[in-house]
């Protein structure tokens, strides 16, 4: 195998990893240069299809205050929010935006050429910066891409897996294996710093607005290696995907829509939200995608509207340019006719216990974005956070590494040669698993079970499948192919996922569990590693 040597790795090319690429070769003494793996292309991450802003607190904008939102996230977190986290990354807001422009984000601004805030759901004030109208993740996604291509010396790999950590005897992190599908070829990489920011999981589930990448890679990567993981049982579900685009990923219609007056209806026009929530459509995500479950659930219909024919549709069009053209491309006109939405996963607010600048349990190792679990978020994420905790993690991780020797040492101990021995071997791999089948099967019985609404028989019945998968499966270090190595991060995701959802025995945010329906209000935040 080849073996090569880097400063930093950065696994994972969303706005926390293209950011921390940034500002690590801009700030920080890399000796030994620095690599981004991704598992597509550089410009394809979750973080592109984030059509919902960034929060920011600006001293321009009178209403609004650091306090104001840090309460504003506690409430969504249902009481798990870690106050000081929220704080913090609430009051670096402004200087991470400012920062983002001088790299080429362009926020949209109002008549007077000032920056527009707006406002989404849970939400006291309008604080939320967006991009392109509804196409922020992807604007910043690609100012960052341009920015970074124009600089030198940054190493890319493209269509290429992070599958293996080097973690020594003593916990220690000193590199990764990387796999490149396109070529069939493994890397050994020696470095004092791999960060992973690799997204989220959305793909577990049969319905998500996550793209096909989101298959949890870092989080079971760091799992494996014997990092602690946090708030597992916490997946977020979008109420308002678009109901007709179900190719594996749906369309997500912004939950800024609704910021603009879009009622949530049956077919016949009626409004429901009234009986569910007094904050109508614009109550936290879990609750609003509850009351549309059940809605749906009592008809038997497969999906609910949303009706927005109150906004002109040249407004519409301005504001929501991206939701428009996919209307339009299956007749739905949003001025005049209902669109179809329904619940899909969408975030992960468990993850990699990470403090916010980005260090894990294991030394050398860090995590960014929504691989990582800061506390942030509690039980459920409040609207337009995600993409300001991606820029302040990413900018405390670069703060923290610039005090520090990214000279590569050799250091690899009999644990890391035995790891590395799995994939040294090169016989053939005897593999009769249908790959596509198991994936579908892991996706539609985590969506049965360990999805919306939850109980003990769902979960132990999710758990003791899983389990007969991954012994179907088999492997557990080297697999035949790119599919084979999402499954293997699947597995390990889903049954983490669903061990931590049996453990919280209580309803908290996104965790909803029929059979305990009330919150405990001493139940607290779990974790887990696999080696203690």
């Amino acid at each position: 195998m080849k073996h090569t040597k880097y400063s930093a790795v950065i696994v994972g090319s969303g706005i926390a990893g293209l950011y921390a690429a940034i500002k690590l070769k801009k700030e920080a003494n890399l000796p030994n240069g620095l690599l981004i793996v991704t598992k597509s292309q550089l410009i394809e991450s979750n973080s592109k299809y984030a059509q919902g802003g960034m929060v920011c607190v600006m001293p321009e904008n009178k209403l609004d205050s650091w306090t104001l939102h840090v309460e504003d996230t506690i409430k969504a977190g249902a009481g798990l929010t870690d106050e000081k986290v929220a704080e913090y990354i609430s009051k670096k807001s402004a200087q991470v935006v400012k920062e983002l422009q001088n790299l080429g984000v362009d926020f949209d601004r109002d008549e007077n050429n000032k920056l527009k805030f707006t406002k989404e759901a849970a939400h006291s004030v309008n604080r939320i910066l967006h991009a392109g109208g509804d196409a922020t993740g992807f604007c910043i996604e690609n100012a960052l891409v341009k920015y970074l291509m124009a600089q030198k010396d940054v190493k890319i790999y493209e269509q290429t897996l992070a599958v293996e950590l080097l973690t020594d005897n003593h916990q220690i992190n000193r590199g990764l294996i990387t796999y490149n599908y396109a070529e069939n070829e493994y890397e050994i990489i020696e470095t004092p710093a791999v960060i992973l920011a690799t997204g989220g999981l959305g793909q577990l589930y049969r319905y998500t607005t996550n793209p096909d990448i989101t298959t949890g890679d870092g989080i079971a990567l760091a799992y494996r290696a014997g990092a602690i993981v946090k708030d597992m049982e916490f997946v977020q579900f979008h109420p308002t995907a678009f109901a007709l685009s179900d190719k594996g990923t749906m369309f997500l219609i912004s939950e800024a829509v609704r910021g603009e007056g879009a009622k949530i209806v049956d077919k016949s026009g009626k409004t429901f939200m009234e009986k569910y929530d007094e904050r109508l459509e614009l109550a936290p995500r879990d609750i609003v995608t509850r009351a549309i479950y059940k809605e749906m659930k009592d008809t038997g219909a497969k999906n609910v509207y949303l009706d927005a024919t109150h906004i002109n549709e040249l407004k519409f069009e301005k504001r929501f340019p991206t939701i428009y053209g996919a209307c339009r491309e299956y007749n739905i006109n949003p001025a005049y006719n209902y669109i179809p939405v329904s619940p899909s996963a969408h975030y992960f607010m468990g993850g990699i216990k990470t403090k916010i600048n980005g260090t894990t349990s294991l030394e050398g190792l860090y995590a960014i974005g929504e691989a990582a679990c800061t506390g942030l978020h509690g039980a459920n994420r409040l609207a337009s956070n995600s993409i300001l905790e991606c820029a302040v993690t990413a900018f405390e991780l670069v703060n923290l590494l610039k005090t520090k020797d990214l000279t590569v040492q050799p250091a690899f101990d009999e644990e890391i040669s035995r790891i590395i021995s799995f994939y040294e071997e090169d016989k053939d791999i005897d593999f009769t698993v249908d790959t596509d089948k198991m994936m579908k099967k892991i996706k539609q019985l985590m969506w049965d079970n360990v999805g919306i609404v939850r109980d003990n028989d769902k979960l132990t019945f999710a758990q003791n499948e899983l389990d007969k998968m991954e012994e179907q499966f088999g492997f557990t270090y080297k697999c035949p192919d790119r599919s084979s190595y999402e499954i293997r991060n699947m597995l390990t995701n889903a049954k983490l996922i669903t061990e931590f959802a049996l453990k919280r025995k209580e309803s908290r945010g996104a965790h909803y569990r029929t059979d305990f329906p009330n919150k405990d209000t001493k139940a607290q935040s779990h974790q887990k590693s696999k080696k203690g």
